[in-house]
């Protein structure tokens, strides 16, 4: 298979998997081992590409943060506390990623660690679903320290590949008190200095490599982004329709179709 189209279906799958509570990072796991290629190649990419679908959270809530910025400017407090909501939530994933960057690297290489991950993460969810009683709908801004704080450490569990990073951090929210669609959207926004934190690391990381060629260059990089974003314009916009009328427990009984179909086929190939 062409390099080309690696890119572009692995650019499908993180702008579809990025804000489901499913692991985009555990999905691109599995690509790579489904489709035999050299995973090493695309590590940065499959990482660096999930900007691309940042974006897509910028541009599809651009009101939400031009209001904020607008409120900074003029001293209004519930943009000051929006703002804090989402830097003491960003902290403590920040703080682990520097501390255990190596170990969550030799983590990203086992696929039967995500097929586990998907398959215990759905029942999370359905366990979450079922006993979790949201408060009345609230704005991020009003959201308590402890609460995002909470929510901020819980997203740390994403660290482990296949639990989700909106899954850890949207679940974390629902067991909180937080109502779904505040709980989803408190997710999308938390990934913005998230993956842009993440991003920069592998960058600097293998800065040498990429420009040795001994990983995918930065063309390839831009394309998958650009793929990547126009894909999860049109995913978020359907994702938070579903949870509002259905919920999350979907998304969990394919978390535990897929990861034990995953874990089924990659012990028979074993």
């Amino acid at each position: 298979m062409s390099d080309l189209v690696l890119i572009i279906l692995l650019a499908i799958v993180e702008g579809i998997t990025e804000f489901l509570p499913v692991s985009s990072t555990g999905h691109l796991i599995l690509a790579g081992s489904l489709l035999h290629y050299d995973g090493a190649r695309f590590e940065v990419f499959n990482i660096v590409i999930q900007l691309g679908a940042i974006m897509a959270i910028v541009v599809l809530y651009w009101r939400t943060f031009w209001a904020v910025l607008q409120g900074l400017f003029r001293g209004d407090a519930a943009s000051f506390r929006f703002v804090r909501n989402l830097l003491v939530a960003f902290l403590p994933a920040a703080v682990l990623g520097i501390v255990l960057h190596k170990k969550i690297e030799a983590l990203l290489l086992s696929p039967i660690t995500v097929a586990v991950a998907l398959i215990v993460g759905g029942v999370a969810i359905l366990g979450v679903e079922k006993v979790a009683k949201p408060r009345h709908d609230h704005g991020i801004a009003d959201l308590s320290l402890g609460t995002v704080l909470g929510i901020g450490v819980l997203q740390c569990l994403a660290m482990i590949p296949g639990i989700s990073r909106s899954g850890a951090t949207i679940m974390g929210a629902l067991a909180l008190g937080v109502d779904r669609r505040t709980a989803a959207e408190f997710s999308f926004f938390l990934a913005i200095p998230t993956m842009f934190g993440a991003s920069a690391v592998q960058l600097f990381s293998h800065r040498h490599e990429l420009s040795n060629g001994g990983q995918v260059g930065l063309g390839a990089i831009a394309l998958g982004s650009v793929i990547a974003f126009v894909v999860a314009l049109v995913v978020v916009r359907w994702f938070v329709g579903i949870v509002t009328r259905r919920g999350f427990a979907p998304f969990a009984w394919y978390r535990i179709a897929a990861g034990g179909a995953a874990l089924v086929w990659l012990l028979a190939a074993h």
